[in-house]
């Protein structure tokens, strides 16, 4: 149904809602909460530490104060709780000005600073107690933008459940048999929890609906679409051994011996190869992909490798020179001078290159292929359907090697989409030691920069990660750049570097290299670093905000660290 058929939805909270990407009522009912606030559990401001998130209650004493910036504004408000005073502060969102009244209570909840004993709130969210309290037990948060607030949400939320009533596709019988809960209930259930058990039993049903959907749907994408060999590839098993036993100096582990004998079985059977590689950060997938490149360049084909970022292009291209000292390899990317970039160019048309490494810029219209075979895609959850269609048709029907460090969530879609056959690697090499993981309250925090400044000075590295630039519109999570001041200040005999996506390519190389080099000793990084250069003496990753990563993510993130026999520790 569309939404403006909803009772409260006028036309600019429509507009409000696409903002959300939010069309109609199916799209409305799967928007679903971002956390579960408990009303019984407030907290008062002078028991918490800070950056700890809250829940509270506190009388307004002042009239909401707005100072203007070259970057922005921020409304600031003084509230009293117990006689305790403290200040709430908004960042680029004016609107909140003329929300209060001095004199009346209101629950936030939000992020607390605590900067020298000066204690604050930031961008949290907001609403009158008389309205709050008029909700009872868990209550459920959405993210919002524009003028949507979480009751506007809430109330359009819980009737297009009513209006959509799901019903799951599963078989009765499956239903049955698993003692699979209604759907319907299971959606009212996640949008308006009666206990946070429940609420976690119903999340879990819908998970699994949804699974049975894509699985459902992979099985009929995978009815067959396989198209004939063209290239035909003169490498016998003995040539790949004789080349794995003089490149590596280092056993594949069984994982690796295994995905490498599903590629030469692939690229010796007449179907062309179309497989996704994955295997956790450090399990060896570039060695295999070596050994595809070494089936293709022997045979007298040309071979290209695609990753994300400059920084990892040239990684790989120093690995395919070591791996590849008979051999020509080229290196393109888009920090190369106009000059250089013509010379590659020329190179690759004419066959004077076996191996070509790059970035987007091998995408270009004006990068030909004199006989391209085989394509090998790195971290290719960062490439878009579009992209790696352009890099298929530089060659004829090339075979496909795609790399990535977990399949969850994104390279689903594309098994579901690409049919892809997938190889995986589950373990590691033996002197790979494991990661130690551990979750910091934070009364601790202070005794985890003690325990990381010994790191460093004893000649290891650290990363630190945000989730976002400039923080949470509702003050839930720290930002990249607030975090990076507050380091500076607190670890100020620490070589600190910034790293986020806004910057320059150019910058961001720099920032990276330098880190590689050790002239930086400690990164503070959004997601950016995710996909990065293999800094072995990285020795410690503290992620800040944990839930707000996917499993994806995290994985690529955990895999910065770990690249050497160092012990590794990873802090939540």
């Amino acid at each position: 149904m569309e939404l403006n058929k909803i009772r409260g939805i006028n036309e600019k909270r429509e507009s409000d809602l696409n903002k959300l990407d939010i069309y109609d009522t199916a799209d409305l009912m799967r928007y679903f909460p971002r956390a579960y606030l408990d009303l019984r559990q407030k907290q008062l401001l002078k028991y918490v530490y800070h950056n700890d998130v809250v829940l509270t209650a506190a009388k307004v004493v002042s009239m909401p104060v707005t100072r203007y910036y070259r970057r922005g504004g921020v409304v600031k408000v003084i509230c009293e709780q117990e006689g305790f005073m403290f200040s709430v502060l908004w960042f680029n969102q004016p609107y909140v000005a003329s929300k209060f009244i001095v004199g009346e209570e209101y629950l936030f909840y939000g992020r607390v600073q605590d900067k020298n004993g000066v204690v604050s709130l930031v961008n949290p969210s907001f609403e009158p107690c008389e309205k709050a309290f008029r909700l009872k037990g868990i209550v459920p948060q959405y993210s919002v933008k524009g003028n949507l607030t979480q009751k506007i949400l809430r109330d359009a939320i819980r009737l297009s459940v009513d209006i959509e009533k799901p019903k799951s596709i599963i078989p009765f019988n499956l239903q049955l048999k698993y003692e699979l809960s209604d759907l319907y209930s299971a959606y009212r259930e996640v949008h308006n929890p009666t206990s946070f058990e429940n609420e976690k039993k119903a999340a879990d049903r819908i998970a699994v609906e949804e699974y049975f959907a894509l699985i459902s749907a992979f099985k009929f994408i995978k009815g067959g679409r396989e198209q004939v060999r063209i290239n035909k590839y003169d490498c016998s098993a003995k040539d790949l051994l004789e080349f794995i036993t003089l490149r590596f100096p280092f056993e594949f582990t069984k994982g690796q011996k295994m995905a490498v004998n599903e590629i030469f079985s692939d690229l010796t059977s007449n179907k062309v190869m179309n497989r996704l590689m994955q295997g956790d950060v450090g399990s060896g997938k570039t060695a295999v992909s070596m050994c595809s490149i070494f089936i293709a360049i022997k045979s007298g084909y040309q071979a290209v490798m695609l990753a994300p970022t400059e920084v990892l292009a040239r990684q790989n291209y120093i690995a395919a020179q070591r791996a590849f000292p008979d051999y020509n390899v080229g290196l393109i990317t888009g920090s190369m001078t106009a000059k250089e970039k013509r010379e590659m160019k020329n190179a690759i048309k004419f066959g004077w290159l076996n191996i070509v490494v790059g970035t987007h810029a091998i995408l270009q219209d004006d990068v030909e292929f004199k006989n391209l075979a085989l394509c090998v895609c790195d971290e290719q959850q960062r490439f878009g359907v579009a992209q790696r269609s352009s890099l298929l048709s530089k060659g004829v029907t090339p075979d496909v090697l795609v790399m990535s460090a977990t399949p969850i969530p994104r390279t689903l879609s594309l098994i579901f989409f690409g049919d892809l056959d997938i190889t995986t690697i589950s373990d590691k090499p033996k002197t790979r030691i494991e990661i130690q993981t551990n979750l910091v309250p934070t009364e601790k925090y202070n005794d985890m920069l003690a325990f990381i400044r010994k790191e460093i000075k004893n000649g290891n590295q650290a990363y630190f990660v945000c989730p976002k630039i400039e923080g949470d519109e509702e003050g839930a999570i720290i930002s990249v750049t607030e975090l990076f001041e507050d380091l500076q200040s607190k670890l100020p005999d620490i070589k600190i570097g910034l790293l986020h996506g806004k910057m320059k390519d150019s910058d961001k190389n720099a920032v990276m290299q330098d880190f590689k080099d050790k002239k930086l000793e400690l990164l503070v990084s959004t997601t950016v670093v995710e996909v990065g250069v293999d800094v072995p003496d990285a020795t410690v990753m503290v992620i800040y905000n944990a839930e707000r990563f996917g499993l994806s993510q995290l994985h690529q993130l955990r895999g910065r660290v770990g690249r050497s026999d160092k012990k590794v520790i990873v802090f939540y």
